[in-house]
């Protein structure tokens, strides 16, 4: 097993990610942020205001989901394990420097991050709870590539609902283990086949519920978390105000390699800071995409800009509080295995041992939000190979026991398996972004005119009759009166 890691790594550091996925991911993404004026930075304020669109009916009599529920489930898989473990793993071996990188790669590929989901809006289709859509859709429909779409849909239901739903539910295990040792509790094998059936239960629970019960359980949740680690985060550095300027040096001083002595040093700094990042915030990854699609909002632009808010909530904000959780409190553990309790352990230094619990029940959190997002992302672009019933259900069934093997696995290979298969997603979707990029530029520049007119944005097909592959955005009444509700409320 250690032997498969170690080539599956190699190739990942060494080849994969060093010579094609890395400049791949910043060329498209620089390059976006030029088509776009970067959007990313210039329309910040109105990724906020978007927030409050209404939701049309849904042909199920149902609200659709709206703006917000749409984010959060983007949200619950993003915000995963590569906000606390991912930070931990990216530290340990890139040393403090990655979170530089981390931050840097977050500020360019939110352009990414726009286009995608933009796209997504814009090539959707109906569903009986809504909508339904992202990448395999758009690049179907907009470049007419079938075998691409095909390809990333397989890869997709490969990455997010095998291996990184494999990582979530391990990463459960590892928390709540620490947790039981502390009380004295064993944690062999047995122990790990309970937290994987209990999970297992709570996820069925959710997923047969459908993606409305998805978005309302994390809408519950991922406020209560966030907020609670935000909190955590800055207790931790007002305790400790003394090392924070400190802090801060050490990042800047590891990311350009002033501590380093090679530039091969630098050079892994720079890889895990990017990958972790994009695990974290999926930017460029083609997942969000697939959540972003099913909001019912009156142009595609506006849940284009509420994804990319996703990318500086999850990179900008919590993964940096676990940055700083890990840089303040275990100044002396930042090397070795990958361990991934480094979180739990540097909080535990600081604040006691309460502090163990209470990392416990937010990685648990932030985990099972995330299995319910990942599970959704494989639903959606599994109905878009097949709409058959049972193969639906079969992928349940799948997922579940998916879940629950997660529980018992080696963290170090799913880690590794989990940074091939992602760089395989994202590799099919950005060049997938490249032609389409003109598309969602052109949306942009309607949207813009309809504000500059001082009207709330609503588009419909016959404003870029050209574009073909478009099944939505007719002149339905829904729309208008959803729109008519939007600005009634600005």
């Amino acid at each position: 097993m250690e032997n498969l890691t170690e080539v599956i790594g190699t190739f990942n550091d060494d080849y994969f990610w060093l010579w094609l996925l890395i400049p791949l991911l910043t060329v498209v993404s620089l390059y976006i942020t030029f088509r776009t004026g970067a959007v990313q930075f210039r329309m910040l304020p109105e990724m906020f205001r978007v927030l409050r669109s209404k939701p049309e009916i849904a042909p199920d009599g149902k609200r659709a989901l709206s703006s917000l529920q749409a984010f959060m489930i983007s949200a619950a898989a993003r915000l995963g394990t590569g906000n606390i473990i991912g930070v931990s793993i990216a530290i340990s071996v890139g040393g403090p420097g990655a979170v530089f990188w981390m931050w840097v790669m977050a500020a360019v590929v939110c352009a990414a991050s726009f286009v995608e989901s933009t796209l997504a809006q814009l090539y959707k289709v109906r569903h009986s709870t809504g909508y339904r859509g992202g990448p395999a859709y758009y690049i179907e429909k907009g470049l007419g590539q079938r075998w691409m779409a095909v390809l990333f849909a397989v890869v997709l239901i490969l990455t997010f609902p095998l291996v990184f739903n494999a990582v979530q539910s391990n990463t459960i295990t590892g928390a709540l283990a620490n947790s039981a040792e502390y009380f004295g509790a064993g944690t062999e094998l047995g122990f790990s086949a309970i937290v994987g059936v209990g999970l297992v239960f709570l996820t069925g629970l959710v997923i047969f519920g459908g993606v409305r019960r998805i978005a309302n359980t994390a809408q519950a949740l991922i406020p209560f978390f966030a907020a609670l680690y935000v909190v955590v985060g800055l207790a931790v550095m007002v305790i400790n105000w003394r090392e924070v300027p400190g802090m801060f040096a050490l990042i800047m001083e590891s990311a350009f390699g002033i501590q380093e002595f090679a530039g091969a040093a630098l050079g892994v700094v720079v890889i895990q800071g990017v990958r972790r990042g994009m695990f974290s915030n999926e930017a460029g990854l083609g997942s969000a995409p697939n959540a972003a699609a099913t909001a019912a909002v009156t142009h595609p632009v506006k849940q284009g800009l509420v994804q990319t808010l996703g990318v500086y909530l999850d990179t900008i904000v919590i993964c940096s509080v676990t940055a700083f959780i890990i840089l303040l409190g275990a100044q002396g553990s930042l090397t070795g295995e990958l361990e991934g309790d480094l979180t739990q352990l540097a909080l535990t230094s600081m604040l006691g041992p309460w502090a163990l619990h209470l990392m416990t029940l937010i990685i648990f959190l932030v985990a099972f939000t995330s299995v319910l997002g990942n599970y959704y992302y494989g639903e959606s672009n599994l109905e878009y190979l097949s709409e058959n019933k049972n193969v639906l259900f079969g992928y349940k069934v799948v997922f579940l026991v998916a879940s629950f093997l997660g529980c018992l696995g080696e963290i170090a290979l799913i880690w590794t398996l989990a940074d091939t298969t992602m760089g395989m997603m994202a590799l099919v979707n950005l060049v997938a972004l490249v032609p389409l990029t003109a598309v969602a530029c052109r949306l942009l520049g309607d949207y813009n005119e309809q504000r500059r007119q001082g009207i709330e944005p609503v588009f419909t097909r016959d404003r870029l009759p050209d574009l073909q592959g478009v099944e939505c955005w007719g002149p339905e009444a829904p729309r208008a009166e959803s729109a008519t509700a939007e600005r009634g409320s600005s």
